[in-house]
């Protein structure tokens, strides 16, 4: 067991769907959390049910603290609440609105994390059940081809934030980078940036290949999972476009604003990513291949080359 850990939960207009997450979190099979939520300026009733929780969860022990967003869109609003994450916190986890956690979600994390060294960095994350709004039509995420690493975190995110636990020393470090992050315009995904500052930073990061939670889908998320042919041809679509570039751009500033807490060799990777970027193709051919950046799939990969060919990355 690592102590007494805190839970993040973010909501907006959630109220459809936040009954279900937040009973599955009082059901964890791991009792010994606290948990902020926060919320960002619903028009339904979030906060209500926010409120009925705490007191619920306050009878059986666990504190849990509400607080109003920064009304800045998802990324910014769970930044937010990472950078005021408890101190004593000796492990952290995050939490969308929408899903639904299986009882040992937390459990299994913890077992994982407590394996790894206590000084070192290191964030568990998991696949998924992917189901419909009304929980049907369950079907398992897609499993890692490579290893995680900071080269694959400059161009892909498989820390996907609903699944993610961090051990203590991730979440000092998260907190301290938060605040420098959330000044950077255009940061489009916390989770991705989190993948990336800790593996960056040294830190180790663990993919379960087993699901712990359900990832329902419907027209409110703000990133879907990428099931199924039509998701992976829209994810290859948005590699070639502009969008790809610009969340990019963001990620390489959000880093570099942090650039004293990674390692000496992945501030070297991080800048020579950057000036690739302005090289004409035949060196920016060169140096892509030296750095190493890859993707999880064949064709995720093939369509980062073509990125690279026609300007976009």
């Amino acid at each position: 067991m690592m102590g007494r850990g805190h839970i993040l939960l973010a909501t907006c207009n959630g109220a459809q769907f936040l009954p279900n997450q937040l009973d599955s979190l009082a059901g964890q099979s791991i009792r010994d959390w606290d948990m902020t939520a926060s919320d960002d300026g619903s028009r339904d009733d979030s906060a209500g049910l926010l409120h009925a929780f705490a007191a619920r969860m306050q009878a059986e022990g666990h504190d849990v603290t509400l607080r109003q967003g920064p009304g800045r869109g998802f990324a910014a609003h769970f930044l937010d609440l990472i950078a005021g994450t408890p101190k004593t916190a000796c492990w952290l986890a995050l939490s969308d609105q929408d899903d639904v956690w299986l009882p040992d979600r937390l459990a299994r994390g913890l077992a994982a994390l407590s394996e790894l060294p206590d000084d070192r960095p290191a964030l568990y994350c998991s696949r998924t059940w992917i189901v419909e709004a009304d929980l049907g039509r369950r079907r398992l995420s897609a499993p890692l081809r490579h290893a995680p690493g900071f080269r694959n975190a400059l161009v892909q995110n498989i820390a996907s934030s609903n699944t993610t636990l961090l051990n203590r020393a991730a979440a000092d470090l998260a907190r301290a980078a938060a605040p420098e992050a959330a000044s950077v315009p255009g940061l489009a995904a916390h989770d991705w940036w989190l993948y990336q500052l800790i593996t960056g930073a040294g830190g180790q990061v663990v993919h379960d290949p087993e699901p712990t939670l359900l990832y329902r889908q419907h027209g409110g998320n703000q990133i879907g999972a990428n099931d199924g042919w039509k998701a992976q041809l829209y994810r290859i679509g948005f590699l070639l476009s502009g969008r790809f570039a610009a969340w990019n751009s963001a990620n390489i500033a959000a880093l570099s604003a942090s650039a004293e807490r990674l390692t000496a060799e992945n501030r070297q990777i991080l800048r020579r990513f950057a000036a690739l970027r302005d090289l004409p193709l035949l060196p920016r051919l060169r140096e892509m291949a030296a750095l190493g950046l890859y993707r999880q799939g064949r064709l995720s990969q093939a369509a980062l080359w073509l990125a690279l060919v026609l300007g976009r990355l």
